[in-house]
């Protein structure tokens, strides 16, 4: 969730009704919110079904609308639902699942609603969830508050408001309620699978939802995502180019938390309007950002969803909502380092005993090291050569089909392996980065980059030898 690029809002009219709307209502028991996820999935389900007997009978704009009806109802659904049901939504919306391109491009642009403008919860809920961590309502908390939202999402709802001393901030609130749901929902996990097949028939449904299980219980941490987000502001402050909104710890409560207000296009604008330059600059400072993070400084930003950037006038790509991070041990993130030069490299051999080392590979295993060497090299494929290499949204479907597909992938290859908890997040991550890259269809020698960010080269781009000057300046790899 992100205070990205949204139009002022006025204030609430003041004779706004007092009835409690649609988003004020509780969020629903477990079998209240299993039942609506049940219903979704046969209704979606027979949509999907119909599109394919309607494509067949009258031609693919058809079976389009049908797709675009069947998504249509999952955002309104799982939008008004929030929780883990909304979050799966969102990672359905940027991740290239693997459908034919005018489909999957229909699901995408309908689900993007959800990572940015979903239903929205009755205002005086939220200040209900304010009165109740500060002990006065937010007219009294803060100079002034905004009652008419600014975005809202899987796990809170974010407001403008500008503290008394006049600074612009941004109040992330949570649903009230939504802790539960995020509970019921996990219960519920097996009514995501049909679901989730509807827009991926050969996803991996259970590595899915432990993924947004983790990821959750992290998000309802607010006290938590402060301390990570200072974490990242400690490195990042005074930046050439990369920017981590200050945080207002005097200011953060339980579910509340407040930072400096970000302006600028979003991502999405700038896929849609950027010309190359610009996109190619994007992809570089997130691809620093999310690599240089874990190379550097062992921290891994869990979230890569197009509403958590923002490019401001300046140039600046600001990074938001730090509510899934992974910090890693020094010896994981150089086991990592490891792995990732044999790959480059070529060396079966050592990417073998990298992989060993790490606790990839159980005792006595038997595992299909041709299959294997062929997914390392896909993953990582941008880095392996070096030349220019452009990310595209064809080359993010074929890593997920090579990853997920039970008939063409290495999924059977990768759950012979085993996956050490301090790796749990990574792959997943990855394919989103490779997803918003692909968007993106930027270029450049990432094989260059990425040894600079590991430590094996010198700066490859300008941006790395403004960021390098910054670095020594700050001493900060970790």
């Amino acid at each position: 969730m992100s205070p990205a690029e949204h139009p002022d809002h006025p204030d609430r009219p003041s004779g706004a009704s007092d009835e409690p709307s649609e988003g004020a209502r509780p969020l629903g028991s477990r079998a209240q919110r299993g039942a609506q996820l049940a219903r979704l999935s046969a209704t979606a389900g027979a949509g999907y079904l119909g599109s394919r007997v309607r494509g067949w009978t009258s031609g693919p704009e058809a079976e389009r609308e049908l797709h675009v009806a069947t998504a249509e109802q999952i955002v309104a659904l799982l939008g008004s639902m929030k929780g883990a049901a909304m979050k799966l939504g969102q990672v359905a919306s940027f991740v290239d699942v693997d459908l034919p391109d005018e489909l999957r491009d229909a699901y995408q642009e309908v689900l993007s609603g959800l990572r940015s403008s979903a239903p929205p919860v009755d205002a005086d809920a939220i200040a209900q969830v304010i009165a109740e961590d500060f002990g006065a309502p937010p007219e009294e908390v803060f100079a002034h508050w905004e009652r008419e939202p600014l975005a809202s999402a899987s796990i809170g709802q974010v407001h403008r408001a500008r503290l008394p001393d006049g600074t612009r901030v941004v109040t992330k609130v949570q649903y009230p309620g939504v802790a539960e749901a995020v509970e019921a929902d996990l219960d519920n996990a097996i009514s995501f699978a049909p679901l989730a097949r509807v827009v991926s028939p050969h996803l991996d449904v259970d590595a899915l939802v432990a993924e947004v299980r983790e990821r959750l219980h992290d998000e309802l941490d607010y006290q938590r995502e402060a301390r990570y987000q200072q974490a990242f502001r400690d490195r990042y402050e005074g930046h050439p180019a990369i920017g981590v909104p200050r945080v207002h710890h005097d200011w953060c409560r339980p579910r509340v938390l407040v930072v400096d207000e970000v302006r600028g296009r979003s991502f999405d604008a700038i896929t849609a309007e950027a010309d190359q330059d610009t996109r190619d600059r994007v992809g570089e400072l997130l691809f620093r950002f999310v690599f240089g993070s874990l190379h550097r400084f062992r921290l891994f930003h869990g979230d890569p969803h197009p509403g958590n950037y923002v490019l401001d006038d300046d140039g600046t790509l600001w990074v938001l909502d730090f509510g899934s991070v992974k910090v890693f041990p020094r010896w994981a993130r150089d086991a990592l380092e490891d792995v990732i030069r044999a790959v480059v490299d070529g060396d079966r051999a050592t990417l073998i005993a990298s992989l060993r080392q790490a606790g990839f590979v159980p005792e006595g295993a038997e595992l299909d090291w041709d299959r294997l060497e062929r997914w390392f090299a896909a993953l990582h494929r941008p880095i392996l050569r070096d030349e220019p290499f452009t990310y595209t949204s064809e080359y993010a479907t074929w890593v997920m089909r090579e990853t997920t597909d039970l008939r063409e992938g290495a999924v059977d290859a990768l759950r012979r392996m085993a996956l050490p908890a301090d790796y749990l997040l990574l792959n997943r991550v990855l394919l989103g980065v490779n997803s918003l890259l692909g968007r993106l269809r930027c270029t450049g020698n990432w094989h260059r980059i990425a040894a600079e960010l590991r430590g094996d080269g010198p700066p490859a781009t300008p941006l790395g030898e403004a960021e390098a000057a910054f670095l020594a300046d700050h001493r900060l790899r970790a």
